[in-house]
């Protein structure tokens, strides 16, 4: 997935309000961007980081700019949680996921039950709904979610049981946007429900997925899958 405007570097002040980052432009302007990482961010954090933000001239948004990539441990980390939803519809309309190759029909934002899930895919032989989470927090050598609780996370779970059960092939596919990593697992420490109801679900039959994205201020591309280490 390319950039379709060139991002503007500049260095990490603070994130607060969740959804605010003040940062330091080359040209030593100080702004405000949008955040839309609504989690701790944990472990992808670092005053005087290296950033680099999309801007945005649309007159309505109070902040013009948002916030895509951080420079941590030798390498670009994408925060952009909107971002994995685009690589991932493109990755999966282009049959370059192999667990997920093989359909013609693929479409974003599709309602089941009381859920609305990223992506539906379909061919002459199987539908499939398709939840997509955005990884950054790094633990040793594990990409780990979630990195503060969520309610709506479990909730997809549960919801994607019930797809599972009515016949329906269920998938949650994480996206990691770092390379510093191996392994896949979940935070279970912060948040022991959501562990808890992965394995629930994958005893159920919902397919797990981990992909490793490399991140560029020109793309982020898919590079491989991961192995999931749950328990």
């Amino acid at each position: 997935m390319i950039f379709n405007t060139n991002l503007v570097h500049g260095k990490l002040i603070k994130r607060y309000n969740r959804f605010l980052a003040d940062v330091s432009l080359d040209n030593g302007d100080i702004i405000t961007a949008h955040c839309t990482n609504s989690g701790s961010m944990k472990s992808c954090i670092e005053v005087g980081a290296s950033v680099y933000l999309t801007p945005n001239d649309d007159p309505s948004r109070r902040t013009k700019f948002t916030w895509e990539m951080i420079y941590i441990n030798g390498g670009w980390v994408g925060v952009n949680t909107l971002m994995p939803n685009k690589l991932a519809f493109e990755s999966i309309s282009k049959n370059k996921i192999t667990k997920l190759a093989g359909y013609n029909f693929v479409k974003r934002e599709v309602k089941f039950l009381d859920s609305r899930f990223d992506i539906y895919a379909e061919n002459g032989v199987e539908k499939c709904f398709i939840e997509v989470k955005n990884v950054t927090m790094k633990s040793d050598n594990y990409a780990l979610f979630p990195d503060s609780v969520t309610s709506r996370g479990l909730k997809h779970l549960e919801t994607l049981v019930k797809v599972k059960k009515s016949g329906i092939r269920a998938v949650m596919l994480y996206i990691i946007q770092r390379t510093d990593v191996d392994t896949f697992g979940i935070a279970k420490e912060i948040d022991p429900k959501y562990n808890s109801g992965i394995i629930r679900a994958m005893a159920e039959g919902v397919e797990v997925i981990a992909m490793q994205a490399k991140v560029s201020p020109q793309e982020i591309t898919l590079q491989k899958e991961l192995p999931i280490h749950i328990y």
